[in-house]
């Protein structure tokens, strides 16, 4: 990150809303911005104040009934006292969002971690194209006012369905950096979708990509990044849902902080079968994308289907993510 955007956690005579890794807040205000999005404006619960965040980061919402599921803050960073987030209601939902949809009402309180961020700006560089497709738009958001306040070069082009399909379009539209906001939508007369070469055949060398969305639209705006000459350096992405692969042939787990050892079943994964034996691994996102279970591995090679790690991390075989990917040798050991 470079020190234009960089936010540091720090005390002051406030005092600063940190409980280690969690934090109470209070929905102060919660709008249907778009057709099934609900945006929700989150406040501390207390007196004291919210740890600033860098452009990127995330926060998980610990809902009732024991699921915790992420959210991109979109706010601006640099605005103190609140946390933006924007949900979608997802039809396919495993009850996370119908959770926040439902119940999540103003005056609501509830627990959420610090804000994390894997998906930061680069340091350095030239321009920056930002693309949000759907709900993906949320971190770009934050990324926009953050290249903004430190007068950098940058485009952010919103992609969608239609304008009843995609919140802020009223915020984007009055902010300080409307003029470099662009949207895109397929199901209009006449279409306009992205038309992602045109967009980027001017770019510099030294110029990033950024996107965010649905994998379909991630791996579509990555392969065109990748036709113009992007090197995977300068191609940042984050996936928010990925399609999963399931079930497998079984293997063995032990666990070395307890010498524990269970079998991993043919359609479980490895850490439904540590919850067996009495051993809980924090999850998240539960498919992947998110590096919260991730385990370091003592022996054995992973079969990787997580969609957090690059291609050279799963080559190292050090790391593998205990709620989706699995083992190809009989055996794994992991430091847990």
């Amino acid at each position: 990150m470079g020190h234009q955007w960089r936010h540091f956690y720090a005390l002051s005579k406030g005092g600063l809303l940190m409980n280690d890794s969690t934090l109470t807040v209070r929905v102060a205000r919660r709008t249907l911005a778009a057709k099934d999005i609900v945006v929700l404006d989150l406040e501390p619960a207390g007196t004291e104040r919210l740890p600033m965040f860098e452009a990127g980061a995330h926060i998980d919402l610990h809902l009732p009934g024991g699921l915790v599921r992420q959210y991109s803050l979109c706010s601006d960073p640099m605005e103190s006292g609140l946390y933006r987030i924007g949900i979608l209601r997802d039809p396919n939902s495993r009850g996370g969002s119908v959770t926040v949809h439902e119940q999540l009402l103003p005056g609501s309180e509830i627990t959420i971690s610090t804000p994390r961020n894997l998906f930061p700006l680069a340091a350095g560089g030239g321009k920056s194209y930002l693309f949000g497709g759907g709900i993906g738009i949320t971190p770009m958001i934050a990324m926009a006012y953050s290249l903004h306040h430190a007068k950098l070069a940058f485009e952010l082009h919103y992609c969608g369905r239609s304008p009843e399909h995609m919140a802020f379009l009223d915020e984007l539209g009055a902010a300080p950096f409307a003029d470099k906001v662009f949207t895109h939508c397929d199901q209009v007369e006449p279409p306009a979708p992205a038309n992602i070469a045109t967009l980027l055949g001017g770019a510099a060398d030294d110029s990033h990509v950024y996107v965010c969305g649905p994998k379909g639209f991630m791996d579509w705006v990555m392969d065109a990044a990748r036709t113009m000459g992007f090197s995977q350096e300068r191609i940042h992405h984050e996936y928010f849902q990925a399609e999963m692969e399931l079930g497998g042939t079984s293997f063995e787990v032990v666990a070395a902080a307890s010498g524990k050892e269970v079998a991993v079943g043919p359609n479980e994964s490895i850490a439904q079968a540590l919850t067996r034996i009495g051993i809980r691994v924090q999850m998240s996102c539960e498919q992947g994308v998110c590096g919260t279970c991730m385990c370091t591995v003592l022996e054995g090679i992973p079969e990787h289907r997580d969609s957090y790690q690059t291609d050279e991390e799963k080559a190292e075989n050090d790391q593998i993510a205990v709620c989706c990917s699995r083992s190809l040798t009989p055996r794994l050991i992991l430091d847990i």
